[in-house]
């Protein structure tokens, strides 16, 4: 950050100084003319413009290019000297086959560029204009290319890091969080279905302990490939923590969350191959809808379905259980009283129902 900051600054003295040589210039000779702006200039002053690693253009006050430095020639080699004194917008599209995509207007801006110059790879610019004000009312405009290819990388891939899971490369928890919130609101706006599918692997803690980590992350990855065969556009599917997955539908009722859950359920089941042999792999899935015209949050939901997930582990898993609120709720009213001391409890034929409940 501190070398950035020297980098500009002396950027800022470059420009300061460069202004007032060709203030000086137009004041004495009356005009700019393309190749002569460094002719008034001395020659340790024209060193550093084309020292710099910035790509500078120069451009009159009839934004006709008059004047480039080593930099930019480096960036874009199709510039030579013929080209001085030629319209810059006419000269861009000549060189790259399109318009210059900003305006060019005698004021201060900053924006990026892609572009693809002489090497064929796509490279990223940032480019910032800084107006040219002579004696006599005369204007210029000073264009400065930095490539900042690198950084934009850096910057993609930390982003990737940061919303995507690194071992099966789909959307993790938070990216999940954050485009989901969006997507339940939208349906709560437009009176729209809406239901959430928690999915987890049986046994998956058995595999690592049996076969090694290697071939539970080959089993995760396994379950991701299979799994994606069966979304459709527009479908979040997020890994949501160790071995369970997270999916979430607009417009999706129960019922066809329902669907969608067996049809997961049968094409995950598919054994996988190791180098320890044939890994047999069963799922099981907890889906929930959502209320309408409820106060319900996301977490809710999810919590729903969490509910629903575990009453299908307890019921022997590599199965999908529904919420039902009735069902659930009369669960979780059990569950209370079977916690509570005082009361006595005489009902056997439930109780499936509160331990459906409970986590293993």
């Amino acid at each position: 950050m501190h070398s950035e900051w020297i980098a500009y600054i002396a950027i800022a003295f470059i420009l300061v100084a460069l202004n007032l040589y060709i203030c000086f210039y137009v004041f004495a000779v009356g005009s700019i003319t393309p190749s002569c702006l460094f002719k008034t200039i001395p020659i340790p002053m024209e060193a550093i413009f084309h020292s710099m690693n910035d790509g500078v253009l120069v451009l009159d006050n009839s934004f006709r290019l008059i004047e480039f430095n080593q930099a930019s020639q480096k960036m874009f080699p199709q510039l030579n000297k013929k080209m001085f004194g030629n319209d810059f917008s006419k000269l861009w599209k000549e060189l790259f086959g399109l318009d210059f995509p900003f305006p060019l207007i005698t004021a201060a801006q900053s924006m990026q560029l892609r572009l693809t110059p002489g090497d064929n790879m796509e490279r990223t610019y940032q480019v910032r204009t800084s107006l040219l004000q002579h004696a006599n009312n005369r204007k210029g405009l000073l264009l400065i290319f930095t490539d900042i290819t690198e950084s934009k990388r850096l910057q993609t891939q930390l982003e990737h890091l940061a919303y995507y899971d690194e071992l099966t490369g789909i959307n993790n928890r938070r990216a999940f969080f954050q485009q989901c919130n969006q997507l339940f609101t939208e349906a709560k706006q437009h009176g729209e279905a809406f239901t959430v599918i928690l999915m987890d692997i049986d046994y998956y803690k058995k595999v690592n302990d049996t076969y090694g980590h290697y071939a539970g992350d080959l089993l995760l990855v396994h379950i991701v490939r299979a799994c994606q065969t069966q979304l459709q556009a527009g479908e979040l599917f997020a890994r949501y923590g160790g071995e369970e997955f997270v999916f979430a539908r607009k417009s999706c009722t129960a019922a066809e969350g329902e669907a969608l859950a067996n049809r997961l359920r049968v094409i995950a089941a598919k054994p996988i191959a190791t180098s320890e042999g044939m890994i047999s792999v069963t799922v099981s899935l907890g889906v929930a809808e959502a209320t309408k015209g409820g106060e319900e949050t996301l977490s809710q939901l999810l919590n729903k379905a969490d509910q629903a997930l575990y009453a299908a582990k307890q019921q022997g898993r590599n199965r999908v259980c529904v919420y039902k609120e009735s069902l659930f709720a009369l669960g979780n009213n059990l569950l209370e009283r079977q916690n509570d001391p005082r009361i006595e409890h005489d009902y056997p034929f439930l109780e499936w129902k509160t331990r459906s409940l409970q986590r293993m």
